[in-house]
């Protein structure tokens, strides 16, 4: 019995002797003319097959590379997302800023011209926080919350216990989220 091993023999003498292993008559140089012409080399398969891989080695170089710089491009707006996000809230401050400035520029003012103008400035300061989403709270009569509220004392009063009585700062939050807890005085029970 024959070993089949690779060899390294032309096409036509593969051709050849595929035919005579199958049983089937061998060809005759007019078939094999035949046949090379319906059925190409395996040089050119091989060059087609090549490239068909350059061609899809370079699409996948594309792809890659593409992918790369939508990337670079996500974090570049990422960066400039946080570098640049409080640019809403520092353009509805400038307004105060310059109320401030006007107020202090003012050489002859009245207690009252003063404090009209600290009242105004006070309101230009409330919008800037309301279009930012910033509120205060101010949480008096309502139960503490250790997530929202700071305690800074206890002290006996009527009512039910942990409840806040009093506010020594505001809290203020950003979207419901803290941004600064509130310092309250809380109540405990009464020792009988």
């Amino acid at each position: 019995m024959q070993e089949n091993k690779p060899s390294a023999e032309a096409p036509e003498e593969l051709l050849q002797a595929t035919a005579e292993q199958s049983g089937d008559a061998p060809l005759d140089d007019a078939a094999s003319e035949a046949a090379g012409d319906t059925m190409p080399s395996l040089e050119e398969l091989l060059r087609q097959a090549e490239l068909k891989a350059a061609e899809h080695h370079d699409a996948w170089l594309r792809a890659k590379a593409e992918a790369e710089n939508i990337r670079r491009r996500a974090q570049e707006d990422i960066a400039k997302a946080s570098k640049f996000a409080a640019e809403k809230f520092a353009n509805a401050m400038l307004p105060v800023k310059d109320s401030l400035e006007a107020a202090l520029a003012t050489d002859k003012q009245t207690i009252e011209s003063l404090r009209e103008g600290v009242e105004l400035t006070l309101k230009q300061l409330a919008a800037a926080f309301q279009s930012a989403g910033v509120t205060d709270e101010n949480p008096v009569g309502s139960k503490f919350d250790p997530n929202r509220h700071q305690a800074i004392a206890m002290v006996e009063a009527d009512g039910e216990p942990n409840t806040v009585v009093s506010v020594l700062q505001k809290g203020y939050l950003l979207h419901e989220r803290v941004l600064r807890p509130a310092m309250v005085t809380v109540s405990k029970g009464k020792s009988a």
